[in-house]
């Protein structure tokens, strides 16, 4: 079995058993998330790989982590997670790419990532639920976040914080590659 293979089982089983947790119908995810309930019938019967962005709708409609819908096993009470462990996401010919580093379920989830942005290229995401915040720090080049339209330059050595219920990008304008870490915090399920 693949490392693809073991993500879409684990995603199938993990989906499937938060959304039994939740009480949530198919019907119901699908409302609350924006992914149509073939895609969720889909997913859940590991047929697809579903994208990053339906991913992320699903977790924040169950109100967990990427990381716990992507997890195969509950780990003891400290979880080290190695390089080659990372779950890789996003990633384009160019060499830009996310990996999502580790996770936890605090009130909310809580997730950690690595970015790298290849020069000319973004990343867009589509906004997360009220109450969503995103803390990133660029470590070399310079990102531009588009958030809700408006541009910010973030340089190597400074960090950035913002509510993420509003479209965003993240974006590369300069010649040199940008690396940042970035974390996550999403409010819990009602």
């Amino acid at each position: 079995m693949t490392d693809l293979d073991e993500l879409t089982q684990s995603l199938a089983r993990n989906l499937k058993h938060w959304r039994s947790e939740r009480h949530f119908t198919l019907d119901a995810l699908a409302t609350r998330s924006g992914v149509s309930r073939g895609m969720i019938i889909q997913i859940e019967q590991a047929r697809t790989n579903p994208s990053v962005g339906t991913t992320v709708k699903l977790a924040d409609a169950l109100g967990v982590s990427i990381t716990t819908l992507l997890d195969y096993e509950r780990e003891a009470r400290v979880r080290v997670v190695s390089e080659e462990q990372a779950v890789r996401m996003w990633s384009t010919e160019a060499g830009s790419h996310t990996a999502l580093l580790v996770g936890a379920e605090t009130p909310g989830p809580l997730e950690l990532w690595d970015w790298r942005i290849e020069p000319g290229e973004e990343s867009a995401s589509d906004p997360h639920p009220a109450g969503t915040m995103e803390l990133l720090r660029v470590t070399e080049g310079e990102l531009t976040l588009v958030v809700e339209g408006e541009s910010h330059r973030v340089p190597a050595g400074s960090a950035a914080t913002f509510e993420a219920n509003v479209p965003h990008i993240y974006r590369n304008e300069g010649a040199e590659p940008v690396r940042m870490t970035m974390a996550v915090a999403v409010p819990p399920v009602r």
